[in-house]
C-alpha cells in the first residue's frame, strides 16, 4: 500500500502549485498598479547596499566577499525564513507573501512605461521627445544618434530590461520555490542584479568606499547567476519568434557583445524578429539602468563589435519586440504551470 506523503512533502507540493498563482496575481496587480519610479523599495535598497559597504568594506578582497554576501544573501535568507514561517501557519499566508515579494521584484511596468512613452512619441511624430525620454531612461546622449541607432538602443535596452525585470526573476523564483523556499529566488536575483549595478557606479553613489574588487565580484557573481536564465530567455525568444534565424543568430552573433549573457539574448532576439542589432558606432548597450546613478557605461563596457544580420531598425520593429516579449511571458507562464503541476503530482 502506498505511503501517505510526509507533511513537509505535502507542503512543498502545495507551495509549488501556489507559485503559479503567485506569479499570475503579481503580474496582474503590477499591470493595474505598478510601483512608481520613485518608490520606497528602491530607496531602501540604495540605503541597504550603501550601509553594508560603509560598515564592512575595508578595501581588501575578503572584505568585498563579506559585503556581497551580507548585501545579497541576508535579504534572500530573510525572505526564505519569513515565507517558511507564514506557509507553515497557512498556505494562504505563504501565497500572499509570494505575491507581495514578486510585486516588488518583477518590475515589468517599472521599465515598460519608458518604452511605451517612446513609442507614443514616435507615433505622434515627436522624435525629439522620444530621444529625450530614451536619454532619461538610459542616461546617454541620444540627440545626435542616427535614427536607426536611436531605435537600436530602444530595442536593445527594452529586451535587456525585460530579461532582468521579468524572465530572470521568473527563473530563480521557480527554482527555489520548487524546493519550498518561496520567493527567495526572486530576492536573490534582484539583489544580485542591483548590487552589480550599484557597485559599478559606487564612486557616484552615496559616497561609498572605493573597492574595485567589490565591483568585479558583484558583476562576476551576477553573471554566473544570470548564466542559465539568459540562455532560457534567448531560447524562449527563439520558440515564439523565427526559431531558425534566432538560433543561427545566437550561434553566429552572440560574441559580438562584450558580455556573453547580453550577447546571447540580443543576438537571439535579433534573429527572432529579423532586426539588425549591435554596432560599434553608438554608446554601449548597458548604460546605467537606474535614476539614482548619474553616468552611463564606461568606454570599457562598450557594447557590440559589429552588427547582426537583418533589416536596419525601423519603427515597426518596436511592435515586433512588444509581441516577442509578451509571447515569451505567456510561454514562461505555461512552463511554470507545467512545472508546478509536475511538482504537485510527483
Amino acid at each position: 500500500m502506498a505511503r501517505a506523503p510526509s507533511v513537509g512533502r505535502r507542503r512543498r507540493r502545495q507551495g509549488g502549485w501556489l507559485s503559479f498563482f503567485a506569479v499570475l496575481f503579481a503580474l496582474m496587480i503590477e499591470q493595474l498598479r505598478p510601483l512608481p519610479r520613485d518608490n520606497w523599495v528602491h530607496d531602501n535598497l540604495i540605503s541597504w547596499v550603501g550601509w553594508t559597504g560603509r560598515h564592512f568594506d575595508a578595501g581588501r578582497e575578503h572584505h568585498a566577499w563579506v559585503v556581497w554576501c551580507i548585501s545579497v544573501l541576508t535579504p534572500t535568507l530573510a525572505a526564505a525564513l519569513v515565507y517558511l514561517g507564514l506557509a507553515w501557519q497557512h498556505p494562504a499566508a505563504g501565497l500572499a507573501f509570494d505575491v507581495a515579494v514578486l510585486y516588488l521584484t518583477l518590475g515589468f511596468r517599472q521599465f515598460s512605461h519608458f518604452f511605451t512613452d517612446i513609442r507614443k512619441s514616435l507615433d505622434e511624430g515627436d522624435e525629439i521627445l522620444a530621444r529625450r525620454r530614451l536619454a532619461e531612461w538610459c542616461h546617454l546622449d541620444a540627440s545626435e544618434l542616427p535614427r536607426s541607432e536611436f531605435l537600436r538602443h530602444v530595442i536593445e535596452h527594452s529586451l535587456l530590461a525585460a530579461h532582468r525585470h521579468v524572465f530572470g526573476v521568473f527563473f530563480w523564483f521557480a527554482v527555489l520555490s520548487s524546493i519550498g523556499l518561496g520567493p527567495a529566488g526572486a530576492v536573490l536575483y534582484r539583489m544580485a542584479e542591483f548590487a552589480s549595478r550599484y557597485w559599478a557606479f559606487k564612486s557616484r553613489a552615496l559616497g561609498a568606499p572605493a573597492n574595485d574588487r567589490l565591483m568585479d565580484i558583484a558583476q562576476h557573481v551576477f553573471a554566473l547567476i544570470d548564466h542559465l536564465p539568459a540562455r532560457l530567455t534567448a531560447f524562449g525568444f527563439a520558440v515564439v519568434g523565427n526559431f531558425e534565424e534566432a538560433i543561427n543568430g545566437w550561434r553566429r552573433d552572440a560574441g559580438l557583445w562584450k558580455h556573453d549573457n547580453e550577447g546571447i539574448i540580443l543576438a537571439a532576439a535579433a534573429g527572432a524578429v529579423g532586426v539588425q542589432l549591435g554596432g560599434a558606432a553608438a554608446p554601449g548597450v548597458t548604460p546605467d539602468r537606474s535614476k539614482t546613478f548619474e553616468a552611463g557605461a564606461t568606454l570599457e563596457a562598450a557594447g557590440a563589435a559589429g552588427s547582426t544580420a537583418g533589416v536596419a531598425p525601423q519603427t515597426g520593429h518596436l511592435d515586433s519586440v512588444v509581441g516577442l516579449v509578451w509571447r515569451s511571458v505567456v510561454l514562461w507562464m505555461l512552463l511554470l504551470a507545467l512545472l508546478t503541476l509536475a511538482n504537485l503530482l510527483g
